[in-house]
């Protein structure tokens, strides 16, 4: 599952049985100044016999950390914790920048579809990752 944390919207994704294709799952809300809805999480993980995660880290352009990959990072370790699932960190950076261009490329509207566009950066994050560990990484 490709997990693209944000503090409000945190978009899934799965890919399939040979770990080849990543498609949108779905968003999960967070409510301002609640936690993470981690059972909703694990459910998930649970209904689609999920065997690891990759969540989004959010560097910046320089590559560096801040706030944002430090809750990214203290999420992956809550679910490694939690779920007993191996969890992996890959580099986000970008990613909802380029799936709104492609929406806008194809003329498309993002419109009232932001639980859309974060599926689909986590879909774009966990298929880099699929790649990458095959190789054929663009």
């Amino acid at each position: 599952m490709g997990v693209d944390w944000g503090e409000r919207r945190i978009g899934l994704a799965l890919s399939d049985e040979t770990q080849t294709l990543a498609q949108p799952l779905t968003t999960l809300t967070r409510r301002a100044g609640k936690r993470f809805p981690m059972r909703q999480l694990v459910a998930l993980l649970d209904t689609n016999a999920v065997v690891g995660v990759v969540v989004g880290l959010p560097l910046d352009e320089a590559a560096a950390e801040g706030p944002a990959a430090a809750a990214a990072r203290t999420l992956a370790d809550d679910i490694a914790r939690r779920t007993g699932r191996p969890v992996e960190l890959w580099d986000e950076r970008l990613s909802t920048a380029r799936v709104l261009r492609a929406v806008r490329d194809m003329g498309a509207s993002t419109r009232g579809r932001k639980a859309d566009v974060d599926a689909w950066a986590a879909t774009l994050v966990l298929q880099h990752y699929l790649d990458a560990k095959r190789g054929t990484a663009a």
